[in-house]
């Protein structure tokens, strides 16, 4: 419009308060650039994506006057005078409020009488009524006396009145007084349901927490909503306690039913598991009861053969000297399960849930995992949104990978020997795992926190042939600040440790002394689109080098018995001809934060990743590899959730690796063998200089927030 744009606005004489809440208060605005990180480009250019314009409106500035004297009535400051002065400048005016706060309203005593004695001291040291000797605020005694109020529903005191009584004195001091009337304690005197057509009221009955004869609080009712909304089975769902003389409540409960079966497909792409297809169904009320009937299929790894290793799809090949054809990691990747849950298995906030499943999945560059079994476990929600569980896993599983990962991981070398961890075993966990959460969004949380803590062990009482204590640990905080709240600093903590018992081996039929077997699933990677983002999925961790024999030979100048004997010097043979490998780690330590704000229509992003995996057995982050790495990124809305651009730039990370060759007998036969010298590895050392910032930076595409 043709108003002159306001270029500043400043506040004189603000001792008392902050200005920040006073910006709040006021409708004049700055005319700004829209983000702080825009700022060196709004300095050049006034284009209308960069600058938020504001336009002086002399109506709405005389309100501001108004706004900003309520505010500081509001606060104790009764005598407050706000003027407004223009100031022209260049490109329109700076506006000035001039404040004048004058002496505060003092609080001089505060009583707080209860007509019955019910809440505690504490109970009101909670609610942070005004404080004696300060300013008056009318804010935190509204808050305040809210807060007796919930505190009173708590104890199922819903009739209860809190009422305030302010006596104004001489000398700019006030007397406050409190008086609390509790009345009877509510009880739920009859439950009345309506709208259920389907759904029986017994039920309904059992997701309440609220029983006829017994007290009516506060968080009765709460839990009594959630557990209706959880159930899936209603569109709407309300308790409602309409004004009622008595003290025994009639309880509404308000239901509209939602559809009780639900199916759903979907599809995707993403840099590791290439194209992807994924179906689900669901009956929330499968023969009454609430019982839900839960069946999903997954199929992934879709055009791996066109796309493993090209443009920004990652290699998933185990390379030359995996001793097992490649042509699996290239096959499509699946899983099928039905599951049927019971709620209200032996009391209101139990669970049982029972299912079977059977699964094909990569990880990779490592392994094939194909695994069929069924699962039972019991959950026991212990407050709201803090599950605890029991569960219990029987699975008869069959891993692929090369020679080399049985060596390595396994020690186990001999070639014959490797045969029986390729056969199907079995894997047999019981699992106690606990989870918090408080986070406002699953997908792209902005405040709260989560937290989860399990604890996992497999041995023959558990009917396992791979057998190990496993102990995992993770958290993280969301908090938004910003004058919108827009911007949300995030961040996250993991950590965990595995130990393999000696009696897997024997269980495996295993002949080699001295091994420490773990299933490769059960193994700690860092690195990928929710780890460590200046790495692929997986490559941050211990790693080998493989070479095959012929470029030792050829290229770096050894003899046949140099690399019998493992003599041989790999550092003569080019940077190219080696192939890393991940082997998993036995301890992670992980940390992560990030900051993420708005920009024009999308979600901008900065983060510093960081991480250590340890990799010898039997002790906490021995052995180990560690790398932090920083990154910026981008979120764009979609109705499934935050489409996720990642870019992390990856540390010049030189190490000394092992090296794994193999060689063939006078027989034929073919051997694996560790040369006694460590390659130095530098995988850039070879590129220019462009080559070496290109390969340093990796990308990542995906859905949802990275943690």
């Amino acid at each position: 419009d043709d108003r002159r744009l306001v270029q500043r606005v400043t506040f004189l004489g603000v001792e008392a308060l902050s200005e920040d809440p006073l910006r709040d208060a006021i409708a004049t605005r700055e005319t700004r650039c829209r983000e702080f990180l825009l700022r060196p480009f709004c300095w050049l250019t006034d284009w209308d994506i960069l600058i938020q314009r504001h336009g002086l409106d002399p109506d709405q500035l005389a309100a501001d006057e108004l706004r900003l004297r309520v505010r500081y009535f509001r606060e104790g400051y009764r005598q407050a005078t706000v003027r407004s002065v223009l100031h022209e400048v260049e490109g329109g005016v700076k506006v000035v409020f001039r404040v004048d706060e004058g002496p505060p309203t003092l609080l001089r005593e505060t009583e707080v009488r209860q007509v019955e004695e019910v809440l505690r001291t504490r109970d009101i040291r909670r609610a942070e009524l005004p404080r004696e000797g300060e300013p008056f605020s009318l804010n935190d005694l509204e808050e305040g006396m809210e807060a007796l109020r919930d505190a009173l529903e708590e104890l199922a005191f819903l009739d209860a009145k809190v009422d305030d009584v302010i006596e104004v004195l001489p000398g700019n001091e006030v007397r406050l007084e409190i008086v609390i009337t509790p009345g009877p304690r509510s009880v739920a005197r009859e439950l009345e349901i309506r709208g259920n057509v389907d759904v029986d009221e017994g039920t309904i009955v059992r997701m309440l927490r609220i029983e006829e004869g017994a007290p009516l609080d506060a968080q009765a009712i709460r839990d009594s909503r959630r557990g209706l909304y959880e159930s899936n089975l209603f569109l709407k769902a309300d308790v409602v306690i309409p004004e009622q003389p008595d003290s025994g409540k009639v309880v509404g409960i308000e239901v509209r039913e939602a559809p009780p079966r639900l199916a759903r497909v979907g599809g995707g792409i993403s840099t590791l598991e290439f194209a992807q297809l994924e179906g689900r169904f669901t009956h929330y009320n499968w023969l009454g009861g609430g019982r839900r009937l839960d069946v999903r299929g997954t199929l992934s790894n879709l055009l791996a053969r066109q796309l493993t290793g090209r443009f920004v799809f990652r290699d998933i090949l185990p390379g030359a000297l995996a001793g097992v054809d490649e042509a699996p990691f290239k096959r499509p990747t699946w899983q099928l399960s039905i599951e049927l849950m019971q709620p209200h298995f032996r009391a209101a906030e139990n669970v049982l849930t029972v299912g079977a499943f059977a699964h094909r999945s990569v990880t990779p560059g490592i392994s094939v995992d194909e695994g069929v079994g069924g699962d039972v476990s019991v959950t026991r929600r212990l407050t709201y949104r803090v599950p605890l569980t029991l569960h219990y896993r029987h699975e008869i599983t069959s891993v692929a990978a090369g020679d080399v990962f049985f060596c390595v991981n396994f020690g186990v070398c001999d070639l014959a020997a490797v045969d029986p961890l390729r056969r199907w075993n079995v894997l047999s966990p019981l699992a106690l795992s606990l989870l918090a959460d408080r986070s406002d969004d699953a997908l792209s949380p902005t405040t709260g926190y989560r937290a989860q803590l399990s604890v996992e062990h497999a041995s023959g009482f558990t009917l396992s042939d791979y057998r190990y204590n496993r102990l995992s640990a993770g958290a993280a905080y969301y908090e938004a600040f910003g004058p919108l709240r827009d911007r949300v600093v995030a961040g996250q903590v993991r950590a965990g440790w595995v130990d393999p018992l000696g009696s897997a081996a024997d269980a495996l039929d295993v002949e080699s002394p001295g091994v420490s077997i773990l299933h490769p699933r059960k193994r700690f990677f860092a690195g990928g689109a929710r780890s460590v983002r200046g790495f692929a999925e997986n490559q941050l961790g211990p790693r080998i080098l493989t070479i095959p024999r012929e470029r030792l030979l050829e290229e770096g100048g050894c003899a046949p018995g140099e690399l019998a004997d493992g003599s041989c010097d790999p550092g003569l043979a080019p940077v190219d001809a080696f192939q890393p490998r991940p082997i998993g780690g036995s301890s992670l330590l992980e940390a992560n934060v990030e900051l993420r704000f708005p920009v024009g229509g999308f979600t901008g992003a900065v983060f510093v990743d960081g991480a250590m995996v340890g990799g010898r057995t039997g002790s906490f982050l021995s052995d180990v590899t560690a790398a932090v790495a920083p990154g910026f990124g981008a979120r764009f809305g979609s109705p499934v959730g935050p489409i996720r651009i990642d870019v992390g730039l990856q540390p010049r990370m030189v190490q000394r690796l092992r090296v794994i060759t193999e060689v063939f007998d006078a027989e034929g036969s073919r051997e694996l063998v560790e040369l006694e010298q460590r390659r130095r590895y530098d995988p850039l050392e070879a590129d220019g200089f462009f080559g070496r910032i290109l390969g340093r930076l990796t990308l990542h595409f995906s859905i949802g927030e990275a943690f």
